[in-house]
């Protein structure tokens, strides 16, 4: 990967590769769950205990193979199990619990010893090739770089996920040797170490090759996000959402919508973010953790931790930070940034505001270009403006500052004191002209003929 970050680290699609992975075994819902970590294991194993506190982890200090990272995986729950162990790779993140389902299904009804996933591929470079007797049977699974000319032929793959008989793989793995060209204890001898001692070794197909891909750089890693984003859009379709243009949409496996909600062109959705029964997003959105309502409209706008009440209006142009949450029928509007910021049911924040650290009523409108001064260089502190206010445009709300319920402050004032309910509040300089200014500080300038032009018309038509 080329990267400071370990590969199963690397993300697409709201989760890590091995974040992927654990999600998808997670669903055969097993006894025991073990990741076998080995390469950065100190920041692996802190982010398995961020997403997935349950899983165990096993230590593989040295690198030598798949059957020895198995043995370590089986030590860390005594050296065998019994039942069924499942064996899959923590950098195929395309894989899904119904594969692997499958998989389980058909290893418990056909009795096998071990049963391989596999695929056909239309490249199997660099591919375990599945090797099959005349009736079928898996007879071997050769690496590719053992393989012969004849072998490596064979379109068939090795996914690198199985299902073993627990006790019958802890015995198999004793007897993995390392006289190969890598010098590993390869877990795909297990299979003809079986085999030979008259063990049943079988084969479960998976319907889409793409599901066993690997990671091992960052194309394949934008080619695995396209895949699985595709996926995630197509069952969101499927469920009753209209997705203007899937190739310009982009979501997280943990993005929930409901019946007829849209999404337009050029829209991320990250995080938990939810879409209510026909809220429309976009175009150009990128909604993080946000919520938005049954009805609601977001446009051109960037949303982190916020919500938005339903049939409520955002944007275009707005900014959501965390903390935000507007009312149903509320209005954030164009170049209005808000944070911490509590807009109630009907309330209107139209134009070029700043609001932050503040609690607004019911049905209150706030002028243009209004700021909420919240911070004295030291501390954040609390505007609270009321139901049914009319604040002006150019207004500064230095915080801790209160507007009770239906006051009004005029255009351009700087609100430092409490208004009471029904007040108006002027806080604003005395108007002073002074005439001629231009025409003795500015003589001969554009301004001054302008002027002068002017007070010409003036007498003349006077």
């Amino acid at each position: 990967m080329k990267s400071a970050t370990p590969k199963v680290l690397h993300e697409l699609c709201g989760r890590s590769l091995v974040g992927h992975v654990l999600a998808a075994a997670g669903e055969l819902q097993p006894e025991n769950l073990v990741a076998v970590v080995g390469h950065a294991r100190e920041k692996v194993t802190a982010h398995l205990g961020e997403i997935a506190p349950d899983v165990r982890t096993a230590v593989q200090a040295e690198q030598n193979g798949t059957g020895h990272a198995v043995r370590m995986g089986l030590e860390a729950l005594g050296g065998s199990v019994d039942g069924t162990v499942v064996v899959v790779c923590g950098d195929t993140p395309l894989l899904t619990g119904e594969t692997l389902r499958a998989l389980s299904a058909t290893h418990t009804q056909d009795g096998n010893a071990v049963t391989v996933l596999t695929a056909e591929v239309p490249d199997a470079t660099g591919y375990g090739r599945i090797v099959r007797d005349d009736s079928g049977a898996v007879t071997a699974i050769v690496e590719h770089k053992d393989a012969t000319d004849a072998q490596r032929s064979i379109r068939e793959i090795n996914s690198g996920v199985f299902a073993f008989d627990g006790q019958l793989l802890a015995e198999a793995l004793k007897k993995v040797r390392t006289d190969n060209s890598q010098g590993e204890e390869y877990l795909t001898d297990v299979l003809g170490i079986l085999r030979e001692a008259g063990h049943r070794v079988g084969a479960s197909v998976a319907g889409d090759h793409r599901e066993i891909a690997g990671i091992n750089n960052r194309v394949q890693l934008s080619e695995a996000r396209r895949i699985l984003n595709d996926r995630l859009l197509t069952e969101a379709m499927l469920a009753g959402v209209t997705v203007i243009d899937p190739a310009t949409t982009w979501i997280d496996v943990t993005v929930t919508f409901e019946q007829d909600s849209v999404v337009h062109p050029g829209t991320q959705l990250h995080g938990s973010t939810h879409l209510g029964e026909g809220a429309e997003v976009g175009p150009n959105c990128r909604l993080t953790d946000t919520r938005v309502g049954a009805g609601a409209r977001v446009d051109n706008t960037v949303a982190v931790g916020a919500e938005v009440g339903p049939g409520a209006s955002v944007g275009p142009f707005a900014y959501l930070r965390p903390g935000t949450r507007l009312g149903a029928k509320g209005k954030i509007g164009t170049y209005v940034e808000t944070k911490n910021a509590s807009i109630g049911e009907g309330t209107k924040v139209p134009h070029l505001s700043y609001v932050g650290d503040a609690t607004i009523g019911e049905y209150s409108n706030i002028g243009a270009a209004s700021v909420f001064v919240n911070y004295d260089g030291r501390e954040k502190h609390h505007t609270t403006i009321g139901s049914h206010c009319r604040t002006g445009s150019d207004n500064m709300f230095v915080a801790p500052v209160t507007v009770g319920d239906g006051a009004y402050t005029a255009a351009g004032s700087v609100i430092t004191k409490d208004v009471p309910p029904g007040s108006l509040a002027v806080a604003r300089g005395q108007q002073r002209n002074i005439e001629g200014w231009v025409a003795r500080k500015r003589p001969g300038s554009a301004a001054a003929k302008a002027a002068e032009a002017a007070s010409r018309g003036s007498a003349e038509e006077g």
